[in-house]
């Protein structure tokens, strides 16, 4: 008697409509059709003898089951993607494509200098590297989508290697005319009352900003919520609020522009650390570790106001 088991794409179509709800954005995500995502879908339920789905006029909805079979299905997902790593390990290192993933708020101004070193020493490696938010990043490193992130810290580390890289300090950025422009120190209690522009709270970075005006007692001011470290720039100068930006982004955009004014700050240790995570099941580690110490060697010949750790 044959027993049929789940297929790889069936679980991966599973894990697709998990994520969306929705069987069109699925099929798009995949880059199959709507009707061939349905079909292998009930494939998959009548193979578990199980429904996994409940569709409706409003969407998806996941059974009890079906969000078990799908969490357990992205851990095979991942289990299968790691086949390929132990495979790969077995090359000469780091000779291959990486697949990598960075922050846009870090990403821009910290991978330039450290793609050059590693083109350099190791032609053969390849970068595959793709943006999105942190909880994104950690999400798709995960579920074997990346091979590796850099990504600002603490981050849920369960499963994975986190290899600390950097600490920057964050600096009070405010416009020209502002009170406090001019100085080249301001003191933590100097900003009290201070009206602080934010970052969104899909990126670490505002939620380092709004846990700093709690401490500080500052005003963010939550109408005015920047989407990038350039648009928080662009509305710090024209005199909307101060803001906080952290040292690579102040050393890559702003350096002697006089559009807005930058001052460390004192009476306070404000910063944010960055690292290089990956998965712990990948047969790369000692490759990773090479990446790691490559990105050290880069922040420290380029940001001289940035501990290497």
């Amino acid at each position: 008697m044959t027993t049929h088991l789940p297929t790889l794409r069936q679980l991966q179509y599973l894990v697709a409509v998990a994520d969306t709800l929705n069987f069109r954005r699925a099929a798009e995500a995949l880059g199959v059709t709507q009707p061939s995502l349905s079909v292998q879908l009930k494939v998959l339920e009548d193979v578990l003898g199980t429904e996994l789905a409940e569709r409706g006029r409003s969407g998806v909805t996941l059974t009890p089951i079906g969000r078990d079979v799908s969490d357990r299905a992205r851990r095979i997902i991942a289990d299968v993607q790691s086949l390929s790593d132990i495979a790969l390990g077995a090359a000469d290192g780091l000779g291959v494509t990486l697949r990598f993933g960075a922050p846009p708020t870090l990403g821009p101004y910290l991978l330039p200098h450290v793609i050059k070193r590693l083109h350099k020493t190791y032609p053969s490696l390849r970068l595959y590297i793709r943006e999105a938010t942190p909880q994104e990043l950690q999400k798709h490193l995960a579920e074997g989508d990346h091979d590796l992130i850099v990504t600002p810290l603490p981050v849920a580390s369960e499963g994975l290697t986190v290899e600390q890289l950097f600490r920057e300090p964050l600096y009070f950025v405010c416009a020209a005319d502002h009170p406090l422009a001019g100085r080249a120190k301001v003191h933590a209690k100097d900003l009290k009352g201070a009206q602080i522009l934010g970052l969104s709270q899909r990126y670490h970075l505002g939620e380092q900003i709004r846990d700093i005006c709690r401490d500080l007692d500052a005003e963010l001011l939550r109408d005015y919520e920047g989407t990038s470290l350039d648009t928080l720039r662009l509305m710090v100068g024209s005199g909307l609020g101060a803001t906080f930006l952290p040292a690579l982004y102040v050393s890559s955009e702003i350096g002697a522009r006089g559009e807005v004014s930058v001052a460390q700050v004192t009476g306070a240790a404000l910063h944010r650390t960055t690292g290089l995570v990956w998965r712990k099941s990948h047969a790369r580690a000692d490759g990773y570790r090479v990446i790691a110490e490559t990105i050290k060697a880069a922040v420290r010949a380029r940001f001289k106001d940035v501990l290497v750790l």
